[in-house]
């Protein structure tokens, strides 16, 4: 979709510790066999264990950006072997204190990770055609929890809100739309746990100029939820761990509310939608919030270079 020509090495894990640590040894082999790594003399990645171990192997420095010290595993399988670490100013140096690093290593940016690709965003309106979207007609677009991750494991399957929150809102505000973005390959286990009345996508779209025509967004997650509050759609987080740095810097700048249970966010999605003033308001206030923000990109191509 970007044409970005690019090499896909491994697959992913699943959602089991073994399958995980299986399909890791795999795309560690495969990158060490890599021959762009010949020569090479860095490796960048958004806190990759195989990246960082065969950097690591290779004696070739590894850069880690990372926006996430909740995600204990790969943390600890990658900030240790990193040269420096890059993550937003609203992530305290203490938050990395027990993952290996001196704080003279880490280098922050007066920024969230969205940025580096919402300046200058230009929305595309053929989104809209490719799901059959009606523009005259709320969006309200959900985002699944990140339930394979190895910090979401120990968490029951109960937990998982967004497949009870779909259909709730498709039957209880009938004039939207209601589109799910699911995670992984799950485009047809997830229809069949939504119903007809939710849009489930069958393959990659772009989700960025899905969300900037969206009344409403609704995340399970992190990253959607900040791109989302950044573009000044209202948004509601239903992270199912205890809020991230991130989240509650967003909370407190009054661009993501935190509400659990479907009742409530049904609630508080038919205010929303009700009030096109206030829509109106928070997509001035988060530009004006994000014109201040430097761009995470400049700030790590400077300390690479």
């Amino acid at each position: 979709m970007r044409k970005i020509s690019a090499v896909k090495v491994g697959r992913h894990g699943g959602g089991s510790l073994k399958a995980k640590l299986v399909s890791s040894v795999e795309r560690v082999r495969n990158l060490a066999d890599l021959p762009s790594l010949s020569g090479c003399e860095k490796v960048l990645s958004f806190s990759s264990p195989e990246a960082a171990r065969v950097a690591y192997g290779l004696s070739i420095p590894h850069f880690c950006v990372s926006d996430s010290p909740h995600a204990e595993a790969v943390s600890r399988l990658t900030i240790p072997l990193s040269k420096m670490l890059f993550t937003p100013r609203v992530i305290p140096f203490k938050a990395w204190r027990n993952y290996g690093i001196d704080r003279a290593r880490i280098f922050r940016y007066d920024a969230i990770d969205p940025v580096a690709w919402l300046k200058g965003f230009r929305p595309d309106p053929s989104v809209l055609d490719e799901l059959g979207l009606d523009s005259s007609r709320p969006i309200l677009t959900i985002r699944p929890e990140e339930s394979q991750a190895s910090y979401m494991i120990s968490h029951s399957s109960d937990r998982i809100l967004s497949f009870s929150l779909a259909p709730a809102l498709a039957r209880e505000l009938p004039e939207s739309q209601v589109v799910l973005i699911p995670r992984y390959d799950l485009a047809v286990s997830t229809k069949r746990q939504v119903g007809r009345r939710v849009i489930v996508p069958d393959s990659a779209v772009d989700a960025t100029s899905l969300l900037y025509y969206s009344r409403v967004f609704l995340g399970g997650g992190g990253t959607m939820t900040a791109e989302a509050a950044l573009l000044g759609v209202p948004s509601i987080s239903f992270y199912p761990c205890a809020p991230t740095y991130v989240e509650c810097y967003l909370a407190r700048l009054g661009l993501v509310s935190r509400i659990k249970g479907v009742e409530a966010i049904v609630k508080r999605c038919n205010h929303i939608l009700k009030d096109l003033s206030c829509a109106e308001a928070l997509k001035a206030k988060s530009r004006r919030i994000m014109s201040r923000m430097e761009d995470p990109t400049a700030v790590i191509e400077r300390h690479l270079n």
